[in-house]
């Protein structure tokens, strides 16, 4: 498992709270790894890389303003939504997902870092009654079934330099499944920033 030199890497300005609670991370997902399978056992050794640092992708193309509302939708074992957490500790994020066992992991996970800006639960998205900001996600479903999911669940004001919408993180050829898509889309190459080749055919789909 590498360590958190390789976040450090990418994020220059950390402030030694961020960099304890990354540095925690990889401990953390090791132990609860072993009791429930959250993470395919061949990214355990690249947590930092194929969990970490794709998750904080997300954080290169928006930088969220203090007091924004962030649904993590199909969070799984917290990813996107716990490293963000991190990033943005004066932002509140709800991790969603319609697996309990994934969601206790989580709970612990945010215990264990005292991340009190993270609420995580097990439920559907759908049913999820609250609006956000942003909604993020790691590949979780086809992309107009997600739009589905985040229907009616965005705030009419904006709080930050980007405008209100979906910021999901995909890999691979996205043309067929972007097609018939409605509204603003911009993809950046996680590979502008990064430079390992994990990321070479991945994105940031930003949709509002």
């Amino acid at each position: 498992m590498q360590d958190i030199d390789l976040i450090q890497h990418y994020f220059p300005h950390l402030s030694d709270d961020q960099k304890s609670k990354f540095n925690a991370l990889g401990k953390l997902y090791e132990e609860w790894n072993s009791q429930i399978n959250v993470i395919s056992r061949k990214d355990t050794d690249n947590f930092y890389e194929r969990h970490v640092l794709h998750s904080l992708a997300i954080a290169k193309v928006a930088s969220f303003n203090p007091g924004t509302k962030i649904l993590d939708i199909g969070t799984g074992g917290g990813f996107p939504g716990i490293p963000l957490a991190i990033m943005f500790p004066e932002c509140d994020f709800l991790l969603v997902d319609s697996i309990g066992k994934k969601i206790k992991v989580v709970n612990e996970v945010a215990q264990a870092l005292n991340l009190t800006n993270v609420r995580a639960i097990h439920e559907r998205a759908e049913n999820v009654k609250e609006q956000f900001h942003f909604i993020v996600s790691r590949a979780v479903t086809a992309m107009p079934t997600f739009m589905k999911w985040t229907k009616g669940k965005f705030l009419k004001e904006n709080n930050n330099q980007l405008k209100n919408g979906i910021l999901y993180l995909k890999g691979g050829d996205l043309r067929e499944e972007m097609a018939g898509i409605k509204g603003h889309i911009r993809y950046t190459n996680i590979s502008d920033f990064y430079s390992e080749g994990f990321f070479e055919t991945k994105k940031v789909v930003y949709l509002h």
